[in-house]
């Protein structure tokens, strides 16, 4: 049953998953669900702030983990493990943001508290009151007598992420407005061979230590009109990058999720269909790579071509989950750390069994740099009977890493299959051989 504002229920799981929701429509702002760690009302550095730009605590136990299509509907969630929460945190605020608009034009917003073992929903919280606001505390997990509750408190905010941040104590980056150059003076003439004059440290002092970078939080939506991005500009140079899809097949009982993930040393996958036990859809994660080198291949689960890490092709599949169990989706990783020695790879998913095509899908991908901000798009509804979609391509042009959103179904022709399908589409010229699971 929902809960009143301002109500409290106990939190008897040791570790609960929080879902906030709502209903996607034309024009109406993107969401995003964001957590704080306060010890005392206040957060003790910006890295107590977890949210689409800094996805997990240094402690382990808040993650965010991402958006999921459900039918006409959306999820962000969150991951806490209260019972690693440090002792000196006593309470994890909940909250929301909405990007290009104000909440007064979501709709069915809410957020649920589920266990994370079981699945079994603890709370549920509807905000009914929304306006200008652009940003929400919609609930808060709390202390109380050595156990967790959890709190509806639907405060909302008219200054965003970063108004609702700063006012837990988050020192957030805002880009600062061009300002005209001032006049030339000219420098004072200093007498011949008498240097200019500087101010030397105090003895016995040692340099100051200089702040940490204000918390990021600009993101990047790629859309049919603007489609591409240059991660070189947004700072994602090194390190990997995490990638989410997540897909939905709009079916009573049939709800598919997949992850991909790019992770620092550990990213960009793409698995796990959450079926009934009875269900067989098997859709697999793919990567066609090109070096500079020359040499080119694919990624892929069949003939157990999962690749190499800190060996050319510095992508591996870390394996393939055929049941979906696996909340965390099928990884796999670029060691972004040799980027110069890769030329292009183009990231695609195929049906591998189970489905005829991508057909009534609705999916969503997220593109999270270990440096930059987060890049993220929506992948049109597949109105053709493609077997294989092409995500997205990730070119080094010699000066700049670019992301563009591909979005593309691909009709096999009778008896091609879909990797060769998606090689000829993208000209890769591989030679290729019968091969299976």
């Amino acid at each position: 049953m929902p809960m009143l504002k301002g109500s409290n229920v106990p939190v008897p799981a040791p570790a609960v998953r929080v879902e906030l929701g709502w209903q996607t429509a034309p024009g109406a702002p993107d969401v995003d669900a964001s957590a704080l760690l306060l010890v005392s009302g206040k957060v003790r550095d910006d890295g107590d702030f977890v949210f689409y730009n800094q996805a997990a605590h240094a402690s382990g136990a808040v993650r965010h983990e991402g958006k999921r299509p459900a039918g006409g509907a959306m999820t962000d969630s969150l991951t806490v493990a209260l019972d690693s929460v440090e002792p000196a945190v006593d309470k994890v605020v909940l909250a929301a943001s909405a990007d290009g608009g104000t909440f007064g034009s979501v709709l069915g917003l809410h957020i649920r508290v589920l266990d994370a073992a079981s699945g079994a929903e603890i709370a549920r919280f509807h905000s009914q009151d929304a306006g200008a606001e652009t940003a929400f505390v919609l609930g808060e997990l709390y202390r109380r007598q050595g156990a967790w509750k959890f709190r509806a408190v639907g405060q909302g905010y008219a200054t965003g992420l970063a108004g609702l941040a700063t006012d837990f104590g988050i020192s957030v980056e805002e880009p600062a407005p061009p300002q005209p150059a001032p006049p030339m003076a000219p420098a004072p003439p200093f007498p011949a061979g008498q240097p200019a004059a500087s101010v030397p440290p105090s003895p016995g002092q040692p340099a100051p230590t200089p702040a940490p970078p204000p918390v990021r939080l600009t993101k990047v939506t790629l859309t049919k009109d603007a489609p591409a991005v240059s991660l070189t500009k947004q700072g994602g140079t090194s390190g990997a990058m995490r990638v989410n899809l997540n897909w939905n097949s709009g079916t009573a009982g049939k709800r598919l999720g997949k992850k991909l993930g790019f992770k620092a040393m550990q990213a960009m996958g793409a698995r796990g269909a959450l079926l009934p036990p009875s269900g067989e859809l098997d859709l697999d994660l793919c990567a066609l790579y090109e070096l500079t080198d020359g040499a080119a291949g694919v990624i892929h689960p069949l003939g157990n071509n999962f690749g190499a890490l800190h060996a050319p092709p510095y992508i591996q599949l870390d394996g393939d989950d055929r049941t979906g169990a696996v909340a965390a989706g099928e990884n796999m990783t670029i060691n972004l750390d040799h980027q110069a020695r890769i030329r292009r790879i183009l990231i695609f998913v195929t049906v591998y069994a189970g489905a005829r095509s991508f057909e009534g899908l609705s999916a969503t991908v997220t593109l999270q740099p270990q440096h930059g901000a987060p890049v993220e798009f929506a992948l049109d509804a597949c109105t053709v009977p493609s077997k294989v979609c092409a995500l997205a391509l990730i070119t080094n042009t010699g000066s700049e890493l670019v992301v563009q959103r591909e979005a593309r179904y691909l009709v096999p022709e009778p008896g091609v299959s879909p990797q060769r399908t998606i090689d000829k589409a993208y000209g890769w010229g591989l030679d290729w051989s019968p091969a299976r699971k």
